[in-house]
């Protein structure tokens, strides 16, 4: 039994040194894992607080920058107005300074009318008094012409006019010999004034073409998205249509520039959609350009039908009707000639209606007389040689082929129609105002540029831009390397400087480019 309690003891002593043992070693053990976790959170504290100094700094700075750039921008704009206000005020003060002179002038003639009409009312009053004397002296002069003739008033009146009579007969009798000898002398006058009448029933205004149009903008911020990003879409643009575009200080516009309307016009209409739909890139601009030139040939078919319905001219050719709407962009010496030809078909038909003629053929011949004009740059031959080609091509009458291909003489003229078609030509060219031969010279000047260019293998497109000083040349990435290119733009220039002459110098520009397009699907 002693044994028992001796072991229990010992069994107990051993568990209180066991129990002591763990007790400090789980103390230990949540000690240290405290400590730990008060160190890692001071070391978040700190970190907060160094990340929210940091933010504090960078807001700081931010809104340093944000007051610099608004008080850049407000220095910028207060210098813009203050050169604005300056600017109408110089127009003032010449405004006033010149209707200060107005005014003075406007003093003197005041002075002057006056003094004149001063003058005007004393001779008035002369002459008032003149004419009472000299009807005094006109009833003393018939009262003694009475007494010395012996005849009263009635009966010298009788005796002048049987006198007159007498002399009015013999006189008649020899007009008549007169007239019969001046017939042939004013057969001319009479062609003279069968002209003139003409030209008088044809009052069509005069049309001057100009290289360069400008597009109005909603906004200047717009200019941005039509040159694009490093200018990608304004590059892409001039590709497409061969048109310059000028993009400067003045505000809300756009200058397009080339010497031919037609890409003008297909430019102006392109931008104009592109901006009314919002997207704006290469891809895009192309297609755009593409759906307007065929929607422009549309529209100038019906220009041409119009033209043939004001004129009464039915049964046209549609493919004529084609070509003939393609004039109202094309100009000879600065004249219109869609206009033109519309002018000399009135004038032809006002020829034919005096002399007698045929109107219906005359105004047709007149009105198809320059077709040739509108395949002229793109076919071997005069103009009036294919224009009969083409009449004959789509069905016109003999005598219309005759006179379209006779108006300049390639043909010796057999018909009056032929006839009135050169007259009418002439007087619509020779009018005043109708023509500008320093237009003509410059746009041949451009085609000759482009020619020239077109003629190097490899070319793909060539476009001559600013009045002429450039020419922009687009090669096959396929055929013409860069080192190639390099080469070509020199004999180009060659072959410019021995060819055509220019004022200045022009800038050869040989642009390769190749592009890679991939669909996923």
């Amino acid at each position: 039994m002693d044994q028992l309690g001796i072991h229990l003891a010992m069994d107990a002593g051993i568990l209180a040194i066991l129990g002591g043992l763990i007790y400090w070693f789980l103390s230990s053990r949540v000690g240290a894992q405290i400590k730990s976790a008060q160190e890692e959170a001071q070391k978040k504290t700190e970190d907060a607080a160094r990340e929210a100094e940091n933010i504090r700094k960078a807001a700081e700075l931010q809104v340093k920058e944000e007051l610099f750039q608004r008080t850049k921008q407000f220095e910028k704009d207060n210098q813009r107005r203050r050169v604005e206000v300056e600017r109408v005020e110089n127009r003032l003060r010449n405004k006033e300074k010149t209707l200060d002179q107005k005014i003075d002038q406007a003093d003197k003639r005041e002075k002057a009318f006056a003094e004149k009409e001063k003058a005007i009312e004393q001779k008035i009053q002369a002459l008032e008094r003149r004419e009472g004397e000299l009807g005094k002296t006109e009833e003393t002069l018939r009262r003694k012409a009475e007494e010395i003739s012996g005849y009263t008033a009635d009966e010298a009146k009788r005796f002048v006019i049987e006198s007159v009579e007498s002399e009015a007969k013999q006189e008649a009798a020899a007009a008549i010999r007169r007239v019969e000898n001046e017939t042939r002398e004013t057969a001319a006058k009479k062609a003279r004034q069968i002209i003139t009448l003409a030209m008088q029933k044809c009052a069509n205004e005069t049309v001057s073409e100009s290289t360069c149009s400008v597009l109005t903008l909603p906004n200047d911020e717009v200019k941005g998205r039509i040159i694009g990003r490093e200018g990608r879409n304004i590059r892409a643009l001039e590709a497409a249509t061969g048109v310059n575009l000028i993009v400067d200080d003045t505000p809300e516009s756009v200058v397009l520039s080339c010497f031919d309307p037609l890409r003008r016009e297909i430019a102006r209409l392109s931008i104009e959609k592109l901006l009314a739909d919002g997207r704006i890139h290469p891809a895009r601009i192309e297609e755009v350009v593409k759906k307007t030139e065929r929607e422009l040939l549309e529209h100038l078919r019906q220009e041409g039908e119009q033209v043939a319905f004001d004129l009464g001219i039915h049964d046209v050719h549609p493919e004529l009707i084609k070509l003939l709407g393609r004039l109202k962009f094309r100009t000879s010496y600065g004249q219109n000639i869609l206009y033109h030809l519309r002018e000399v078909a009135q004038l032809c038909g006002s020829l034919a209606a005096e002399l007698g003629a045929d109107v219906k053929v005359a105004k047709r011949a007149g009105f198809l007389h320059d077709i040739g004009k509108a395949v002229s740059h793109e076919m071997e031959g005069t103009h009036a040689l294919i224009g009969a080609d083409l009449c004959r091509k789509y069905g016109e009458s003999a005598p219309i082929v005759h006179a379209v291909a006779a108006h300049h003489n390639e043909e010796e003229p057999r018909t009056i129609v032929a006839v009135l078609v050169q007259v009418a030509d002439a007087m619509s060219a020779a009018r005043p105002g109708a023509r500008r031969e320093s237009l003509e010279s410059y746009i041949k000047r451009l085609e000759k540029l482009e020619e020239i260019a077109n003629s190097f293998k490899g070319v793909e497109k060539t476009y001559a831009l600013q009045a002429g000083r450039e020419v922009r040349i687009m090669v096959e990435p396929d055929r013409i390397n860069d080192n190639e290119a390099a080469v070509l733009a020199r004999e180009i220039t060659k072959r410019i400087e021995q060819e055509v002459e220019y004022p200045g110098q022009i800038k050869i520009t040989v642009l390769r480019e190749k592009r890679i397009v991939e669909y996923a699907k």
